[in-house]
């Protein structure tokens, strides 16, 4: 049960993430738009090819958001879904994609996450309370606006800090090896332009003495907001045999969600990430051994420690030896985040983890230019959503350098 393999990525587009975005203001519907057309030329596709979308929230629709898009777009489809899973939503557009199109719904399914600042509204009304908590569920009756937003247990910073506290006391902490990791992806988004840190590499020292944030993660370990944006495009077998480029075949999946905030988690050391692994390798019947690059969410270093064990990369509770015994550069004997991940791209809002998405099909298709891993056949994507509450995984597969 599962997929049989059919589907594939076959073109995509992504933005430049800059920290500073000076350009004119699109609304979000504009830019969905934009980034669909460029990835349909990318492929070699047109809007009259497009039978399906996958997308996620947008400024300016709260409900009906697909038929907004389609609207927009003047292009009726067969397949239209919305998916609701914060960082792992490109993830989730992937598999859902393949499919719609394994089914026989859809034969061309757009998926797209814009990311840039929107015009300025000349009507503003009252702040958004998810803004001055820094929740998502302060509305009446949500067991976080009861037993959370009253104190203080909130925001980001604090969840991923609480679940590295836990590792810590339950493991060894290594502050040192999540410093060479952040690095080492630093090197890699060095080498790619459209990264906020492209040219601009660090060391494991500079991270060890960038300011405390939230203890124990450092500035340099946590990502930074920014502008930017993407979109793949995923067909069926028949289309992308045609398409410019060597496919990206999405042969596995999985996805798994347990709460929605740490405080009603089980067991913080262990994420969902892991039984989604385990489903995706079973479905692509692929042993991790024989995964060429690992391709992480990584909102922070903390986050890429844990699905790396929870995956099955490495023993729980080793990963801080793991990580300190490993190449982890593009050129490495175990390739993570070969474009900079989000520590070295930005995150460009709800297309933060479309930039692993799209990276995966990158270097399988073997467009990534001085980052290429050699040879990159099978790659591992990861997204997550939350406080490590949604997470999913991909298996996609190639020829090896777009061979």
């Amino acid at each position: 049960m599962g997929l049989r393999g059919d589907a594939a990525i076959v073109g995509f587009a992504e933005w430049p993430h800059v920290r500073r975005y000076t350009d004119e203001k699109q609304f979000t519907i504009d830019q969905w738009a934009e980034l669909t057309r460029l990835a349909l030329e990318d492929a070699g596709l047109s809007i009259k090819d497009v039978n399906g979308i996958v997308c996620s929230e947008i400024r300016e629709a709260d409900m009906f958001t697909p038929a907004t898009i389609v609207e927009y777009l003047g292009r009726p489809v067969n397949f239209a879904e919305r998916v609701d899973l914060g960082g792992a939503n490109p993830v989730g557009m992937v598999w859902r994609a393949a499919a719609a199109i394994e089914l026989g719904i859809a034969d061309v399914v757009a998926c797209t996450t814009p990311g840039r600042p929107i015009p300025s509204n000349p009507n503003r009304g009252p702040i958004d309370p998810r803004r001055y908590f820094q929740s998502s569920s302060h509305k009446w009756g949500s067991p976080q606006a009861e037993f959370e937003i009253p104190y203080g247990n909130l925001a980001q910073n604090c969840g991923y800090a609480m679940i590295a506290q836990r590792y810590a006391a339950e493991y060894d902490y290594k502050p040192e090896a999540l410093a060479k990791l952040v690095a080492h992806q630093r090197d890699s988004a060095a080498l790619n332009p459209l990264a906020a840190f492209y040219q601009k590499p660090i060391s494991a020292d500079d991270v060890l003495k960038s300011r405390m944030i939230a203890d124990p993660l450092r500035m340099l370990e946590i990502v930074m907001p920014v502008a930017g944006g993407g979109a793949i495009i995923v067909a069926s077998k028949e289309i992308a045999n045609r398409c410019k480029h060597s496919p990206a075949w999405i042969k596995g999946f999985g996805e798994h969600l347990t709460m929605k905030t740490p405080t009603f988690a089980k067991d913080l050391c262990r994420s969902p990430v892991g039984p989604a692994s385990d489903t995706a390798f079973d479905m692509a019947e692929i042993e991790r051994h024989e995964i060429d690059a690992c391709q992480i969410y990584d909102c922070y270093s903390i986050t890429v420690l844990m699905t790396l064990e929870d995956a099955g990369f490495c023993e729980k509770g080793k990963g801080m030896d793991f990580l300190l015994d490993r190449d982890l550069g593009f050129d490495g004997d175990f390739p993570v985040n070969t474009h900079g991940g989000q520590l070295g791209m930005g995150q460009a809002g709800a297309a933060g983890g479309m930039t692993q998405v799209i990276e995966s099909a990158r270097q399988i298709m073997g467009r990534a230019g001085e980052r290429q891993v050699p040879n990159c056949k099978n790659v591992y994507v990861s997204g997550t959503g939350g406080i490590m509450s949604e997470q999913a995984a991909v298996i996609m597969q190639g020829g090896g350098n777009g061979i």
